[in-house]
Parts: structure tokens; sequence; C-alpha cells
């Protein structure tokens, strides 16, 4: 049997920094996927191929660990690969027999730039799944989730929250808090969203870094900024049901984003972010980066109907770069088929 497997990117809408302090934060799956097929290997041999890594058909040998004689750059390349595949050997023992392994997540990247939509997440969830059907387990969504965050932690030498990998897991829009089940959430009848390309990619593990090294200089002022953006972070939840509330807490939480930026000097606002904030604001919406922020995508939030069709031709007209992207997407889905022949 093939096994094909995909899941969604993420979108940090709210709580971001903050998750990793123990706030909840509220994210949306978007309909880019990750693919994942694994089908057998009659030559007894782990084989990957991932063209938007750079690996094509990369014999990993019968055996776990990777072979020795791996380069460190391509080691680097295979860190979620190789973690998932390590914890899933944990899990499922004898069963997980070598495989023919193919990952295509290009969806995740535009005109050759990534779009920080957690291609990695989405890959350690997939891989996951499509790891545990075909060696005949049956995981439920929280176990799932669970095994995939724990090799995603590991695969980023424990940094980050999870939120990315429990958006791919349980699709839709949730509100997540570390190692705890995320809740679904509906999303506002009357909130529109736009995904707006901000630069050309920014590097999660190091701005996330840079926050963590100013919180070493000065331990007062960071758990202060952290206070302001825990605070925010925990009234998402009940401003969804005021769109205008909503949109005031996402203004009030870039702003102390803004804030513990301009402290830390970190980078998680760039000169462009300012200019597409005053550009919404002018049109009755609100901009704030989304997840790590730099160079990734970022958000514009207003009203459905005419504010959303005003802003959307303002954006524009500027030259701003809409992505279009569906919020609250599936999450993991996984199914086998027979192999031909």
């Amino acid at each position: 049997m093939h096994i094909e497997a995909s899941a969604p990117g993420k979108l940090f809408l709210i709580g971001e920094y903050a998750v990793l302090d123990g706030a909840p934060a509220l994210l949306s799956a978007v309909d880019r996927r990750v693919q994942v097929t694994i089908a057998p290997a009659p030559d007894g041999r782990w084989r990957l191929t991932a063209a938007n890594l750079g690996i094509e058909a990369l014999d990993l040998g019968a055996d776990l660990p990777t072979r020795a004689e791996l380069d460190s750059a391509t080691r680097q390349r295979l860190a979620v690969f190789e973690a998932v595949r390590a914890h899933s050997a944990v899990a499922i023992g004898a069963r997980l027999a070598p495989r023919h392994v193919t990952i295509d997540s290009t969806d995740f990247a535009q005109d050759g730039h990534k779009l920080g939509l957690g291609s990695s997440a989405a890959v350690a969830a997939a891989l996951t799944a499509a790891l545990s059907r075909a060696s005949g387990e049956s995981l439920d969504k929280a176990a799932l989730c669970e095994r995939a965050i724990t090799a995603h932690r590991d695969a980023q030498n424990g940094r980050g929250s999870g939120g990315d990998v429990a958006a791919a897991v349980y699709g839709g829009l949730i509100s997540y808090t570390r190692d705890q089940t995320p809740i679904p959430l509906p999303w506002p009848t009357d909130l529109a969203a736009f995904v707006v390309v901000t630069g050309t990619g920014a590097s999660t593990p190091d701005l996330v870094q840079r926050v963590a090294d100013y919180g070493e200089r000065a331990p007062h002022a960071h758990a202060q900024y952290m206070a302001d953006l825990r605070a925010l972070a925990e009234a998402v939840t009940h401003s969804l049901d005021d769109t205008a509330a909503f949109l005031a807490l996402a203004g009030d939480y870039f702003a102390a984003l803004c804030r513990l930026d301009s402290a830390a000097g970190a980078g998680i606002v760039t000169p462009q972010h300012f200019q597409l904030a005053e550009l919404a604001a002018r049109h009755g919406g609100i901009f704030k980066t989304s997840g790590a922020g730099g160079g990734d995508v970022g958000l514009v939030f207003t009203r459905r109907g005419a504010n959303e069709t005003r802003l959307r031709g303002a954006l524009e007209q500027a030259g701003a770069h809409i992505v279009n992207l569906g919020f609250a997407a599936p999450g993991v889905a996984c199914h086998a088929r027979q192999s031909a022949g």
C-alpha cells in the first residue's frame, strides 16, 4: 500500500511570542498543504525525495539513524524528517519498516521565497500521520499532535510552542496553549482577513533567540513587555464575539510587539510593516505581523463588506502583494491506496 498524507500551513493571528510564556495563541490553518507519500521499499532501504530541499532519492540505509557519512548541511535539511522518524521508531518499534518517502512543500513558497506558513510543522504532522498509518498504528488527533510536536521541537533544538504543529493537525481556527489540547473556535462571520507579503522570509529561531537574549540582558523590562502581550492574548477568545473588539485588540497587540521589538532590537517589525499599518488604518483596517515577524507575511484585518473591498483595493493600488489564502482550512488528512500492480 501507498500512504498519502497532507497537512495545512498555519498563521498566528494573535499570541506570538506570548505563547512561549504560557499565554494562549489564536491560530488558523490555511489552505496551503504539504504532501507526503510513503511507498513500500522493495530494496529494504529508506529513501527520501524532497525537491524543495534539493534531495532526490537519497539513500538513508536500512536502519536508523541516518548514515554517518552525510555532510552537516544535508543533516540540517533532514532535521525534521529524522526527528519524526526517530520518535516514530520509539513508539512503533519493529513495525516501522524502511519506506520510500516523498515530501512536497511547494505550496509554502512563492517566487522562490518562503511565506512563513509553517512548512516544517506541516511536514512533521503529515509525516507522523503517514508513518503511523503505514505501520498499522491508529492514532487519534491528540496522540498524533503530541508525537509530532515533540519531534518538531527536537528538530528545532527545543524551541517552539507547538502551536504551528497543533494547527496542522487539528485545522480550523484554534486557541492553543503550550502543551495543552487545542480548543476549536468558529471563525467570526463579520471578520475579513488578508495575507500580505512583507519580505523574502525570516528565520523564526533567530528572531525568537534575539528576544530571549534581550530577556537575559534586561529581565525586568522583558518581563513587563511579555506581561503586556500575555494580557492581550488572554482576552482574544472573548473578543471573537465582537469584531470591533477583535480589531482593537489586534491593533493593541501589534503595538505591544512594536514596543518589545524597539527595546530588544530583534527585527520583528520592519519599515514595510509600519507602512502597511498606516495604509490599513487609513482605510478602516488593522495590520499586524504574524508569527515571528521579520520578512514573513503579515495580516490585515477588517470588517466584511464595503471596508473589505475598499481596503483590498487600496493595498493593491499601493503595490502590496496579497496572497490569496483560505482560513480555517482542514487539518491533517491521511489515506491508503493500493500500489500499482
